[in-house]
């Protein structure tokens, strides 16, 4: 088979997407590309490049005879905020340079967009696949241009490339990384350290969630199905739970002692910015999308690995 490339390989999502495509394809077949963050103890195929290095990541391309190509790298939300020339350079410029070598090499693409690519102006309860896009953000506008990017080149060059707009993921194996709904990762941390957390939203903050294994789960199950079943060719909505970020404290607390503050910084506008629930029926329609993880389920995965890892 030609192989797969995953790059932003050792970020939040490539991180615990490799080990299962690894797992499903062998090794042999999927090519980790980085140069941040890359474990010592990585014994898959691994490349070194930045995604802005369009000869670099051509040279790995006809290397390893590509066929699929999953393009992860970006700079999140609150990043995104602090150095938004960056921002639109790695994340408009690097998608760019993927799509036209996957037009040059006939790649199958994948792409995650976000939550962030709505904005105040979009109906925040049940948001509609389709819907008025307005971010705020740099994050947001990279991930509405880039949807409009991807369909393009579907329309244009018949490519076959696919997306989800991911809600705030939550996972154990990689620790906060600059995002609006990172809260819900960071409190397990703090709770099982310190026994208590300063959220940076409000506590009525209510946020569209997922749990990476589902998150994974639905990346690969979107990339198997058949051409014809895919309608959506923007991005898709994904979704799985939502809830208020007092609840999570709530159903944190039902494990062990945690006391919560609730002091809202500049993270709270973006957030307030945002869905509080999506309409994924689209993707359940088309490929099947069912998530596994609710709150409750959710809660007690995270507590259990994050103990195992911070030996506590």
């Amino acid at each position: 088979m030609k192989k797969i490339i995953v790059t932003g390989a050792f970020g939040q999502i490539g991180s615990e997407l490799i080990p299962v495509l690894n797992d499903r394809y062998g090794k042999k077949n999927v090519v980790a590309v980085g140069h941040h963050n890359i474990p010592k103890s990585y014994d898959g195929i691994l490349e070194k490049a930045e995604i802005t290095d369009l000869k670099k990541i051509e040279r790995i391309i006809k290397k390893h005879n590509a066929g699929i190509i999953y393009h992860l790298v970006s700079i999140l939300s609150a990043k995104g905020e602090k150095d938004p020339q960056l921002t639109w350079q790695v994340n408009m410029n690097g998608l760019k340079n993927i799509l036209d070598l996957a037009v040059s090499y006939n790649l199958k693409v994948f792409w995650p967009s976000s939550i962030a690519a709505f904005g105040p102006t979009t109906p925040r309860e049940n948001t509609p696949q389709i819907t008025v896009l307005e971010p705020t953000t740099m994050y947001g506008i990279t991930k509405m241009a880039g949807e409009g990017l991807c369909h393009y080149y579907f329309l244009k060059y018949s490519l076959d490339v696919r997306s989800l707009r991911y809600p705030g993921i939550i996972s154990w194996k990689t620790e906060p990384g600059g995002g609006t709904t990172d809260y819900a990762v960071a409190i397990f941390y703090e709770a099982i350290i310190k026994g208590k957390y300063r959220c940076f939203v409000k506590k009525e903050t209510i946020l569209p969630m997922m749990y990476m294994d589902d998150a994974v789960q639905a990346t690969i199950k979107l990339m198997e199905a058949p051409a014809q079943k895919i309608t959506i060719r923007t991005s898709y909505n994904l979704a799985a739970i939502s809830f208020r970020a007092d609840e999570l404290a709530q159903e944190i607390q039902k494990h062990l002692p945690l006391k919560v503050e609730y002091v809202p910084d500049h993270r709270q506008k973006i957030a307030d910015s945002w869905p509080k629930s999506i309409d994924d029926s689209f993707a359940r329609r088309d490929w099947g999308w069912r998530h596994r993880y609710d709150l409750a389920k959710m809660v007690s995965a995270m507590l259990k690995n994050l103990r195992k890892k911070l030996n506590k």
